[in-house]
């Protein structure tokens, strides 16, 4: 058995994301089969759990088109003159006590950002910065949901088709070992676009920390 959590949109202009850990069969392997079976197994305990009927994963493993393209190495943001996949701008702006934004890393993939050495090596990690605009590090994951909401509004024809989803896993994510998961920003945008804050939420970067900042206010209250 294993543990994951599910993200569920609320219809909630303070609380936004419904965070729920699901007990699931886990089936050991790395194979792309292996990983849909434990899908299936995640998707079937949190039907029951959640009482929704639809439920997309977002990862490359994912067995539907529209969660391996909203995949965080395969979703496009446009970033000035050019267009990197959420993962290279999320890793290429930041900022460590020795070093970075590397930005050298919007030449590259997805898989070469997560994997550059320099993200290990340039000791504590803290805060981001990207365009000329620094972000800190609290709300935890204020600045990968930006990347993220960001990227799917230029992405409109993906965003549509998100919207008629009731919950969102990962299957990569552990939020042992992980702090961002784009299936948690996905639940986060749809949450805001229903309640129609998504506008003044991308508006920019104080709108969006404020607009989460009441949720997290919410949040701690109950």
């Amino acid at each position: 058995m294993a543990t994951r959590p599910a993200f569920s949109p609320l219809r909630s202009k303070t609380k936004f994301v419904r965070e729920i850990q699901i007990e699931f069969k886990w089936f050991a392997g790395m194979s792309v089969s292996q990983k849909q079976k434990s899908i299936a197994s995640l998707h079937e305990a949190t039907r029951a759990r959640l009482g929704v009927s639809n439920i997309l994963e977002i990862s490359s493993k994912s067995s539907e088109p529209l969660g391996v393209r909203l995949s965080a190495f395969n979703l496009l943001l446009p970033l000035e003159t050019q267009r990197v996949s959420v993962e290279v701008a999320f890793q290429a702006g930041k900022r460590f006590e020795r070093g970075g934004p590397f930005l050298d890393l919007l030449c590259g993939s997805s898989r070469e950002a997560k994997g550059d050495p320099r993200l290990k090596e340039s000791g504590r990690l803290i805060g981001f910065v990207l365009s000329g605009e620094a972000w800190p590090l609290e709300p935890r994951t204020a600045f990968y949901d930006w990347l993220y909401l960001n990227a799917l509004d230029a992405n409109p024809d993906l965003s549509e088709a998100l919207a008629h989803y009731e919950a969102f896993t990962d299957i990569e994510f552990n939020p042992a070992k992980s702090l961002n998961c784009q299936a948690h920003s996905a639940a986060l945008y749809v949450s805001l676009r229903r309640e129609g804050l998504l506008e003044e939420a991308l508006s920019g970067k104080e709108a969006f920390l404020k607009i989460l900042d009441g949720g997290a206010a919410e949040s701690s209250q109950l």
